[in-house]
């Protein structure tokens, strides 16, 4: 039997982890750093088995590989893969879901921490000298804030958003949920979209990306927030209008935003957001700790080993 990795690189930036976890499961390993998306059909070829992260995996792709029987995807979606090509032909698609709630968690509290307690400003200017010259012991131009009894809306309420809420109350926030499926003993308050933005100082993004979703943060949405309130986006890109943001930002309309996705990855040098004033972008790196990869790494290797027992999990087909 045949495996195909198709993107490792999307794994390990540090050769921090090996494929050799794979070894016991195929014959033949074919493990490629990138796959651009005309080169996918040619690499699987003949493959029974291929793992991929983000390289298309669409119908065309499928029909020119007939003896493909499982698609494997090191992520929790699965929007690069034909899925209704995919059943028709009988191949199984499994994710991994739940992998990085502790690291997408952490990123939210250190973008909040960020704004709040301004710790680059307070180390630039104590490298600077400014410290040894003040004239008080305390040296804070910068005005610094608590978390405790500020309002956090999270909207979207999986693993993620409750991890976020979970923190969020041990900080001594005030947290509401905004979700399209409200639980059956909901430990917050729920409110609807327009409340969660109305009253939020921090508003959390943690929904996936769908017709209903896609900029659901908009100039409107924008427009109803607090001007002291902060926007954090670690779910989707195409959840914010980035125009609608940018604008926002540069007229004063929220305090900053934190981003972690954007709408092209990587990011389009010329995305309004790049130069918005108090936007603060990081790569996608959320769910990047080696902690966080090696789980998802497990979780891959555990959904090849039920699918060639014949019990496959994490079905998404």
């Amino acid at each position: 039997m045949r495996l195909v990795i198709l993107d490792w690189a999307t794994m390990t930036a540090h050769e921090d982890l090996s494929p050799e976890c794979f070894r016991p499961f195929a014959d033949e390993i074919d493990c490629y750093s990138l796959t651009s998306p005309g080169e996918a059909a040619a690499r699987i070829g003949d493959a029974e088995l291929v793992l991929c992260n983000k390289v298309p995996i669409t119908g065309e792709v499928i029909e020119a590989c007939p003896n493909l029987k499982y698609i494997g995807l090191f992520a929790t979606g699965y929007n690069n893969v034909d899925i209704p090509a995919a059943t028709a032909r009988g191949i199984r698609v499994c994710n991994a879901g739940s992998y990085s709630t502790n690291a997408v968690a952490q990123l939210v509290f250190a973008f909040m921490l960020d704004h709040f307690s301004k710790l680059p400003l307070y180390n630039l200017d104590v490298r600077q000298g400014k410290w040894c010259t003040s004239p008080t012991f305390s040296y804070f131009p910068y005005p610094t804030m608590e978390l405790a009894g500020k309002t956090l809306s999270v909207i979207g309420f999986g693993s993620i958003g409750k991890a976020v809420a979970k923190i969020a109350d041990a900080f001594g926030m005030q947290v509401l949920v905004s979700t399209r499926t409200v639980p059956a003993h909901a430990p917050y308050p729920m409110v609807t979209l327009a409340e969660a933005f109305a009253r939020a100082d921090v508003l959390t993004l943690h929904c996936p990306l769908t017709e209903d979703t896609r900029q659901l943060v908009n100039a409107i949405r924008l427009g109803s927030m607090k001007p002291s309130a902060i926007l954090i986006n670690t779910a989707r890109g195409g959840v914010v209008a980035e125009h609608d943001l940018a604008e926002a930002l540069n007229n004063d309309v929220i305090a900053g935003a934190y981003l972690d996705v954007l709408q092209q990855e990587p990011m389009n040098p010329d995305t309004p957001l790049r130069h918005a004033k108090n936007c603060v972008i990081t790569p996608h790196i959320a769910w990047a700790p080696l902690e966080t990869r090696q789980r998802l790494l497990g979780i891959v290797t555990d959904n090849l080993q039920h699918f060639l027992a014949g019990n496959p999990q994490n079905l998404v087909n």
